[in-house]
């Protein structure tokens, strides 16, 4: 347990990144309802983009700039095949996802690429756990706000009808297709930054480092829900729930690893943890509806 208490912190830095990502994730699966899976090599491309430039001279700043928009860029791309070429919101981010495992090998010129602590000044760092933690937050906090003033304007509001009825958002003269696009590249631009701060904590970027992230988002995405749903009603805290899922998550996956649990199942452990968290509100419904019946069935035995 102490040595659990002692890796917490460091979970919870490594849970507010993939927070960040799973915003990312929020605003497709949640908003736009699009099931994007362009997300497991958008992650891996902001991060690979982000060594590559810091390796090669850049500052830290416009290196993380160059990230979000190479991840907008992936973005663009699965938008694009979704609303030009007619192309199923998750057979196009498959495809841009296939792809980007070369683009991505493209960039690291290799299977992975160092990025040292000792050359070069990172904004968060696996040996500086409580600094990290607190960039990590205001990072978070800021992106929150950003996003909170963006969905609040007029482009937001039309982002959100979108999602929520597009027939209704065409007939009020909204350029559905154009706010697909745009919601698909803010949607992996953030999810670029996120495997750009995540390169910078490990020390690394690899070409698989964004595998399987998609079911952390979406781990988050529930999490967050299930948890904080019903007290948070606030778009804001609705996006801070899902940092928290992450955090949870990680939690979750840290104290699981120091019971013992072989890292090789780890991918497992978390397919199981999504599948439980999917699962709760439809076990909520389910359990609602059974106690409603006898009641139902009372009362109008008692009419009769």
């Amino acid at each position: 347990m102490i040595e659990f208490l002692n890796a917490l912190p460091g979970a919870a830095a490594q849970g507010i990144i993939w927070g960040i990502m799973a915003i990312g994730v929020y605003i497709t699966y949640k908003i736009l309802d699009i099931a994007d899976l362009t997300v497991d090599g958008s992650f891996g491309t902001g991060g690979a983009t982000l060594v590559l430039c810091m390796t090669s001279g850049m500052g830290l700043p416009l290196s993380m700039l160059i990230a979000f928009l190479a991840g907008c860029l992936t973005g663009f791309a699965t938008g694009v095949f979704h609303t030009k070429f007619g192309i199923p919101a998750i057979l196009a981010g498959i495809l841009t996802q296939l792809g980007l495992y070369s683009v991505n090998l493209r960039i690291l010129g290799g299977a992975n690429l160092t990025l040292s602590d000792r050359k070069y000044k990172l904004l968060v760092n696996l040996k500086n756990t409580y600094p990290s933690l607190l960039i990590c937050t205001i990072f978070a906090v800021v992106i929150i706000a950003v996003l909170y003033w963006f969905f609040g304007t007029e482009m937001g509001h039309s982002l959100r009808a979108t999602g929520c009825n597009p027939a209704m958002a065409r007939a009020n003269g909204i350029n559905t297709e154009k706010n697909k696009i745009i919601a698909i590249i803010l949607s992996n631009g953030l999810v670029a930054l996120s495997g750009a701060l995540l390169a910078q904590w490990q020390g690394f970027a690899d070409v698989s480092m964004g595998r399987g992230a998609i079911v952390i988002g979406l781990a988050a995405v529930i999490i967050g829900e299930v948890i904080f749903g019903k007290i948070f009603k606030n778009f804001a805290l609705r996006l801070a729930g899902v940092v928290m899922g992450g955090i949870v998550y990680y939690a979750v996956i840290t104290f699981v690893l120091r019971l013992g649990l072989n890292a090789n199942d780890l991918k497992l452990l978390s397919a199981l943890v999504v599948a439980v968290f999917l699962a709760i509100p439809y076990w909520k419904k389910t359990w609602s509806e059974n106690r409603r019946k006898p009641m139902e069935e009372g009362a109008k035995d008692a009419g009769n």
